[in-house]
């Protein structure tokens, strides 16, 4: 309890809670665009469940930030990662006999577990801002303050992603805006991967046109899909309707 009484303590505090505020708006899309398709109960559920599990991981993530952050190729993977989940939240559902089969969302935990997986692969920057703020404080105090930093970001996070929802649901075109935005972080994280020859050898404007190549190919992949799932339905209806 010798903490509450150091004015450190609550300066570090503030400036974790702060950054990581600032950093979740990332967080917010990926849950929205993951529970998206779940019934209202499970919707609730996934986003509460997501929240806390990513803010306990990322907890863990800055604990290790630096070392992970030396580690050849992980921003690499991790941005192909990313894109690969960009694409798999846009693909369309399947109607109820799955006539267009796809890998949407089936239930809690598969929303969850992606949740969970966007985050870690996005937090792999963020954690780095997260563990300056809590470098001012002494080490015995790091584990605490990161806990309640992080976890007081959690009430904005999970607001911010029912506000994405009600967007969502009103205006179907956000879904493809969010998906586009993980694609452009993904392209952003393979550019700047240390261990890849064009780390930081390309002009701004060309790193910029490739994330936003990124960005399209994801709404383009999406869309094909959902052109593609939309032609399969109707097949499948008039097969079932029988010869005219």
């Amino acid at each position: 309890m010798a903490q509450l009484a150091d004015p450190l303590f609550w300066l570090a505090l503030a400036q974790i809670a702060w950054v990581n505020l600032l950093l979740s708006g990332d967080n917010a899309v990926v849950i929205a665009l993951a529970s998206r398709r779940l019934p209202p109960v499970q919707r609730r559920r996934a986003v509460i469940g997501g929240t806390a599990a990513a803010v306990l991981l990322r907890v863990l993530l800055t604990l290790f930030a630096v070392r992970l952050l030396q580690l050849p190729y992980l921003k690499a993977v991790g941005g192909a990662l990313l894109f690969w989940i960009a694409l798999q939240l846009l693909r369309p559902e399947a109607d109820d006999d799955g006539a267009a089969g796809t890998h949407a969302h089936e239930g809690l935990w598969p929303a969850v577990r992606t949740i969970l997986l966007a985050d870690v692969v996005m937090s792999l920057d963020n954690v780095l801002a997260v563990a300056a703020a809590a470098a001012t404080a002494p080490p015995a105090d790091r584990a605490l303050l990161l806990a309640l930093g992080l976890g007081l970001s959690m009430p904005f996070i999970i607001g911010g992603s029912q506000a994405l929802l009600a967007l969502m649901t009103r205006f179907p075109a956000l879904v493809a805006l969010g998906a586009a935005l993980l694609g452009y972080l993904a392209a952003e994280m393979l550019l700047q991967d240390p261990a890849l020859p064009w780390a930081g050898a390309l002009p701004r404007g060309a790193e910029l046109a490739l994330q936003l190549g990124a960005a399209a190919v994801v709404v383009l992949v999406g869309r094909w899909w959902a052109l593609r799932t939309a032609r399969a339905l109707r097949a499948a209806q008039r097969a079932r309707a029988g010869p005219p």
